[in-house]
């Protein structure tokens, strides 16, 4: 479960609008507004594991990575995520990077993984926002706003890769994180939910949520 205070993929607060628009640049740019960088692979598990760990990757790549991530993904080259690909992990944070031995393994050799970082950006960019979508309740088990099922549902509307998501609530337009709801996922590549059973009220807050790209679909 992701607490909402240290969750933040979110973007630059702005009116909703009635389709992708471009919204021009947010020259003073709120904490909760993060940008992704480049993928990094740096290493093979052909040796021990696989070692992206952040002191090397920023020895190799000078400038390139920010001096305190707000989050860190891995995924495999075949595009897994850490959980899809069950292996065990020795270091997975903002402050180690990702490491995964071999000898952890059943099998003793770990996935080929690629990792990124999320950091606060430091210079304005256009981003083109999606319109906003809202496409379940938390009435069942929570409210699932997944980028996979609104792809799924909305083709051709959101881009293949996300760099920023903001999530708001239905009725009067509250940012998630200010709602203190515990967010389950919020992530520009993975979208949102919110389990109820992870709330403290037993419930979830109905969100909708928008997507922002460097280029519209």
């Amino acid at each position: 479960m992701i607490n909402q205070l240290s969750l933040t993929f979110a973007a630059v607060l702005l009116l909703a609008s009635p389709g992708p628009s471009k919204a021009g640049p947010p020259c003073e740019i709120p904490y909760h507004v993060q940008a992704w960088t480049q993928w990094f692979d740096r290493d093979d598990p052909s040796g021990s594991g696989d070692w992206e760990n952040l002191a090397d990757l920023r020895k190799e790549n000078p400038g390139k990575i920010c001096r305190d991530p707000r989050d860190i993904e891995a995924v495999t080259l075949s595009g897994l995520s850490v959980g899809q690909a069950g292996e065990a992990i020795l270091m997975y944070d903002t402050t180690s990077g990702f490491v995964c031995r071999n000898i952890d393994q059943p099998d003793k050799w770990c996935n080929d993984y690629k990792v990124r970082f999320s950091c606060a950006p430091d210079t304005c960019e256009n981003v083109c926002w999606t319109k906003w979508y809202n496409r379940d309740r938390p009435s069942a088990s929570g409210d699932w706003e997944t980028l996979n099922d609104l792809q799924k549902e909305y083709p051709g509307q959101i881009c293949a890769e996300p760099l920023y998501i903001e999530a708001v609530t239905t009725d009067e337009e509250i940012p998630a994180i200010r709602t203190g709801d515990n967010f389950y996922r919020y992530s520009p590549t993975v979208g949102f939910a919110c389990r109820n059973q992870d709330q403290t009220s037993g419930y979830c807050k109905d969100y909708k949520v928008r997507f922002g790209c460097l280029a519209c679909p």
